[in-house]
């Protein structure tokens, strides 16, 4: 772990992240910055004075569109009675310059984020006041901070002042402000004790007294998407509207103006030397103000004012001290102790596994149980793994210290125990020719109390506990069997040892798929015996003169009979097995399915068909008629639905085997129209004959047309319908026509689209 004296690193990201506006000139994620003065000449007669002013700004560099100000305002304001201020006058379109980026703190193992980093510019101007007996502060207001800060409220809401106080006795005596030495670091690491030198230096050589204070606030969001100059809730507020005193910034409990980070120790500053120290504990951004007050002759000619936030966040070292060890435990203080087991050798090689790009020297150091120094070591890269001879059993403490001596150092503890020797052993037995269990004997002996664990491992993927197991394999080859034992002292040893297992089985297992089979009968011979794979000769006799080497094999028989089937099993190293099966498999002859039906060709008069079984060697029937119907009698009768054609399917099964036979007919249920025409009719709307229309079945009749003519020639009646007839007027609504001989011209398509044509005569009686 990291040494507790490397309480000067400063870690943690000051990632001081502000609103981010949309206006080109926004400074929307504002780090910090401080207003400093410096004397440049009073006038002839020392009535009027003027000072340079220095702003420095800081802000993030990768927010990504937070820009300093180009036309910057400041408001410089008099102090007419205590705490009443008025505008004094205002300074205008000031640009910033010296832009540049603050270096990366120089902080041993520490890798500062690739993202991370702090821009610095610098508003430069001249004013030029009157004397008075009253004080005159210099401001810049700017809204926001960034939303996240944990210990104010409403951060997103609240922007930033920065000021100077200018004192009638700075004025009178041509002073110069203090200035900073430096800006805090821009990451701060949580639960590590870091030192800052926040101090400043006076070029008059005042005393300088430092305290935490509180930031002043100013501005909002009410013009947050346009960022315009304008009101005191704005963005940028104007400062003729909006001067002091300004409002405090409002600490979120428990966190106050002189303990912005609390922490313990809790974050503070030495009054006299400016010195910021002290352990931050809890991650997250922190608004901190650090006022300097310069003393002359007792009395107080100036205040500057720093505003800045600090960004705490938990750090990884990029160096860390690991060895490789059987254990880790925790030791005195949380520190990780290594814990190295040697069993039966004096001689350890400790391997070091520790991480990091700055590691330059590695000191180690081995200590006697009576805390005497055993050994020690010190050297670069080739003193990064030891080897250490020890007297004897025992154990024995040390570190091992990355860049000893330096910042950047890490330490690890280890212990190594030496304990009496293990040899793993054991021995196994089985017979070699017939399948069975192979026995395992632990011969393990150790030097400590006893044997207390053993794990086989049979090289098949199973695997024991106990001392002397038995397995039994249910495939043949080559087992690589490995015994890890383990003693008292968690000392192990292991053993691997190969084991030809070549038998044959114990009993031959075969499962054909039938034992009486259909002509041709194709049989699946489904050889369960074990142990054997394809180093196996196995040989097969089906009976009917064919064989095969197959382990499983599918043979046909293609003659009726029964057969005897053999299979004969060699190993590999020689052993055999064989076994008969006698009259084991029945060959029949197969079902032939076949069928009659009666009336030969069925009407849509006439659905109901009786079917006639006609099969040999069957047993059972399934019937299926076309899909609209099934019976399972040998000889059904079925009504069908409609005419149409019909696929009839027989599947008829032998009564021994159940072999299936199957057959299929189709069968046409014809359609059927008829149409019976009359050769007189009589009008008289008696009820009686009064129409000429035809009778008959013409349900399947379509494209009908009828006509009717006279004598000349004329067409006196016309329709498409097969139900409306002619009822001997013309056109069936106009004059009655008389009495004589008629000329009828019928034609439509029958079910199955056929053409037909009636023509002939019809007496029209009255």
């Amino acid at each position: 772990m990291i040494k507790e004296n490397l309480r000067l690193l400063q870690f943690g990201i000051l990632c001081l992240f502000l609103v981010l506006f949309t206006h080109e000139t926004k400074a929307a994620h504002i780090v910090g910055g401080d207003v400093t003065y410096d004397f440049v000449r009073f006038n002839g007669d020392s009535t009027e004075v003027t000072f340079r002013i220095v702003f420095t700004l800081y802000r993030d560099e990768f927010s990504g569109g937070a820009n300093f100000d180009t036309d910057a305002r400041f408001g410089i304001f008099q102090e007419v009675t205590p705490g009443n201020w008025r505008l004094y006058s205002e300074v205008r379109g000031v640009d910033p310059g010296g832009i540049s980026s603050i270096p990366d703190p120089d902080l041993p193992c520490i890798e500062p984020p690739s993202t991370i980093g702090v821009q610095r510019g610098s508003y430069v101007f001249e004013i030029t006041l009157e004397v008075t007996d009253r004080n005159y502060m210099v401001a810049y207001q700017r809204c926001c901070r960034n939303n996240t800060i944990a210990n104010i409220l409403e951060p997103g809401e609240t922007g930033a002042v920065f000021d100077v106080i200018i004192t009638p006795k700075a004025q009178a005596e041509g002073n110069s402000s203090p200035k900073f030495n430096s800006f805090p670091p821009i990451f701060l690491c949580s639960g590590l004790q870091f030192e800052f030198d926040h101090s400043a230096q006076d070029l008059e050589g005042d005393v300088l007294r430092y305290t935490f204070c509180a930031p002043f606030e100013s501005g909002g969001t009410v013009d947050a998407q346009t960022g315009t100059l304008g009101c005191c809730d704005c963005v940028r507020p104007l400062p003729g509207q909006c001067g002091p005193p300004f409002d405090n910034v409002i600490y979120r409990p428990p966190y106050t103006k002189n303990a912005p980070l609390a922490g313990n120790p809790v974050v503070s500053i030495d009054n006299n030397s400016g010195l910021i120290s002290g352990t931050p504990e809890i991650n997250g951004q922190y608004v901190v103000g650090v006022c300097v007050e310069e003393f002359r002759d007792g009395v107080i000619i100036s205040k500057i004012r720093r505003d800045f936030q600090f960004n705490v966040l938990t750090c990884t070292p990029n160096l860390r001290a690991l060895l490789e060890a059987d254990d880790v435990q925790t030791g005195p203080n949380d520190t990780e102790v290594y814990l190295i087991k040697s069993c039966g050798d004096t001689t350890v090689r400790v391997i070091n596994r520790s991480t990091g790009t700055d590691i330059e020297t590695y000191s180690w150091s081995f200590l006697e149980e009576n805390g005497d120094v055993l050994f020690e070591s010190f050297g670069g890269a080739e003193n990064r793994d030891v080897d250490v001879t020890f007297p004897g059993l025992g154990s024995f403490s040390g570190t091992m210290i990355l860049n000893e001596n330096s910042e950047c150092a890490d330490t690890a503890f280890f212990s190594v125990s030496l304990f009496p020797s293990i040899d793993g052993e054991y021995e196994f037995a089985y017979d070699t020719c017939v399948a069975g269990p192979v026995d395992f004997t632990d011969l393990t002996v150790t030097g400590a109390d006893q044997v207390i664990g053993w794990d086989w491992d049979f090289g098949d993927g199973n695997n024991a506990s106990s001392q002397n197991p038995n397995h039994i394999y249910q495939e043949p080859g080559t087992k690589r069997v490995v015994l890890i034992a383990e003693d008292n002292n968690e000392c192990k040893d292991t053993v691997v040892k190969d084991i030809v297992y070549l038998p044959v089985p114990q009993l031959i297992v075969v499962e054909p798929t039938t034992f009486v089979g259909c002509l041709p009968a194709e049989i699946f011979f489904n050889n369960l015996s074990t142990p054997i794979d394809s180093t196996y000769e196995i040989l097969w006799d089906f009976g009917d003169g064919n064989t095969s080497g197959d382990i499983s094999p599918t043979h046909n028989f293609l003659e009726t009979g029964n057969y005897s089937v053999s299979v004969d099993i060699t190993s590999p190293i020689g052993c055999t097995v064989s076994r008969s099966f006698p009259d084991w498999i029945r060959v029949l002859d197969a079902p032939v399915a076949d069928f009659t039906f009666s009336p030969q060709e069925p009407t849509i008069l006439n659905r109901e068909v009786s079917f006639f079984d006609n099969s040999t060697n069957a047993g059972a029937y399934q019937w299926n008629f076309g899909g609209v119907g099934n019976s399972f009698l040998q000889n059904p009768t079925f009504f069908f639905p409609d005419s149409g054609l019909y696929e009839v399917l027989l599947t008829t099964f032998h009564p021994i085997t159940n072999c299936p036979d199957t057959i299929s007919k189709r069968i046409d249920v014809r359609p059927f129209a008829t149409l019976f025409l009359p050769n007189a009719f009589t009008p008289d709307n008696n009820g009686t004959n009064d129409e000429f229309l035809g009778n008959g079945y013409y349900d399947g009749i379509s494209d009908y047309t009828m006509e009717i003519w006279n004598r000349w020639g004329e067409k006196i009646f016309e329709t498409d319908d097969p139900t409306e007839g002619w009822n001997g007027q013309y056109n069936n609504s106009g004059q009655a026509l008389p009495q004589g001989v008629y000329i009828y011209h019928i034609m439509y398509s029958g079910p199955r689209g056929e053409r037909e044509i009636k023509k002939g005569q019809v007496t029209l009686l009255r």
